[in-house]
């Protein structure tokens, strides 16, 4: 063996125990077709999969199911858009020309890169701003269950319809109130949104809660002999009440697809072999495929069971009384996948609001000094920080204050839906594919594209106007 080997030998195996690194420095990403199959399918399925039901009840037979078809082929075309934006040419000091490419490891990212500051504004205003909306629904959402999972029990042990089952305004308000307490703690738990496992519980428990309606829904069905509703869907008053119902159900359908705004944080947790963005279309395919066949018989077998009486949530507005246990059950699903959704969401926002605070006053002790506190006696000493504590007190108390004001169910998922659909499902979407592979004004493609947008822009804003009105309404009573 020459020196210049023996010498080399131990650089090899320096080379061989050194963590394996992408192409951007970060450490190599192990994420698969069927890893992102089940981040897709979590993202998807969630509490508004039970409104559903309603909204196809609100559409009727023939439009209800159609209008799920079509949202599901519209998120599909804009999942697929979004996921040749992942790369983009050039590195921050680099030209397109170099033939390099960089990651956008998240949609503002994305935005940032191909479209510019002010397209970055207005899409970081929107996503917050949703992210706190599915704050004030999560709250709303967890104390209807939570009242379910009591009337459910005390039906079965009064029997249906007993006068001592009953529920007010006040019953309600307090398990808001004691879903924010919850958060309030929970907010303070260090690096909550990296925790794998909170992940692992809501994806278990939103198929669990999903799958028990779907399964209650058709047992009725049968059981019943017959399917009810028509094909108008529900019948109201005066024209004018059955376009805003069909708005709000439209808002409903929009809010049950909505998973485009993290659509490329998934893709950035895919290997590069093969590459990130041919692995994305596949499992959008497949995942877009699973949950419309899920979601069109939840709706279907559940406006089926209860006709033109079917609830805003198939679980939470009773349609179901027994197995009163696994009613419970399924509400209690709901409760556990909430707990950790509301901290997924509002972790993004907190670690914003940290940064800037940190940026804007870096010598603010109020901001930047932490105190040693040992909050659980047994346990170590947390470190605490006053503005943390202030910031995100202050934040929880405003969602739960704002679902103590509008404890509207189907209207405020309605809303958050229709809020996002057009500028963050659609439109930047389509913008960020033409800049990202050039497509040029007046080219087929291009058309095709601008046509899409056109087409979808009058449906998001019929939606959210409807649903708008319909929380306006019920507030004033």
């Amino acid at each position: 063996m020459s020196a210049s080997h023996r010498g080399s030998q131990p650089l090899d195996l320096a080379a061989s125990a050194a963590p394996q690194l992408d192409d951007d420095g970060r450490a190599a990403r192990t994420g698969n077709l069927w890893t992102c199959l089940a981040h897709i399918i979590t993202a998807v399925i969630g509490a508004g999969v039970l409104a559903l039901s309603w909204s196809v009840a609100q559409l009727g037979w023939v439009a209800g199911p159609v209008a799920v078809l079509c949202f599901a082929g519209v998120n599909y075309v804009s999942a697929t858009l979004l996921s040749h934006c992942y790369r983009c040419p050039g590195g921050p000091e680099e030209s397109s020309s170099s033939g390099k490419t960089r990651r956008n490891y998240t949609y503002m990212d994305a935005v940032r890169a191909l479209l510019g500051r002010k397209h970055t504004y207005v899409c970081g205003t929107l996503q917050y701003l949703y992210f706190y909306g599915m704050g004030v629904a999560y709250t709303i959402t967890t104390a209807i269950c939570l009242g379910a999972i009591k009337k459910s029990n005390c039906y079965h042990g009064n029997g249906r319809g007993s006068s001592r089952c009953g529920s007010d305004d006040d019953e309600q308000n307090m398990f808001m109130v004691l879903f924010g307490a919850a958060q309030v703690l929970l907010s303070f738990i260090p690096n909550f949104h990296s925790m794998a496992w909170v992940s692992a519980v809501a994806s278990a428990m939103s198929f669990t809660y999903a799958t028990i309606g779907l399964g209650l829904g058709l047992a009725k069905t049968v059981g019943d002999g017959a399917i009810r509703g028509g094909v108008a869907g529900v019948p109201m008053a005066t024209t004018a009440h059955k376009v805003w119902r069909v708005a709000q159900a439209v808002g409903d359908i929009a809010f049950a697809y909505a998973y485009s705004i993290v659509l490329l944080e998934i893709q950035d947790t895919l290997r590069s072999s093969p590459p990130e963005g041919e692995t994305m279309r596949k499992g959008n395919v497949v995942a877009v495929l699973a949950t419309t066949f899920f979601y069109v018989c939840v709706g279907c077998f559940g406006y089926a069971a209860f006709g033109n009486a079917t609830p805003g949530n198939v679980l939470t507005g009773f349609g179901f009384y027994e197995p009163y246990w696994l009613v419970g059950f399924a509400n209690a699903c709901i409760v556990l996948q909430i707990l950790g959704a509301y901290q997924l969401f509002s972790q993004q926002i907190f670690t914003v609001a940290d940064r800037w605070l940190t940026a804007r006053f870096p010598e603010s002790a109020f901001v930047n000094r932490t105190y040693a506190a040992r909050i659980v006696l047994g346990l170590p000493k947390y470190e605490l920080n006053l503005q943390r504590l202030c910031f995100r007190t202050v934040y929880v108390a405003s969602t739960t204050g704002l679902a103590l004001v509008f404890p509207y169910f189907n209207e405020v998922m309605g809303l958050l839906g229709a809020l996002i659909f057009w500028p963050l499902v659609i439109y930047l979407p389509v913008e960020m594919y033409c800049v990202q592979r050039r497509v040029r004004p007046w080219t087929p493609t291009w058309v095709m594209l601008k046509a899409f947008s056109v087409v979808c822009f009058p449906v998001g804003t019929f939606a959210f106007i409807g649903c708008l009105q319909g929380v306006i309404k019920k507030r004033l009573g």
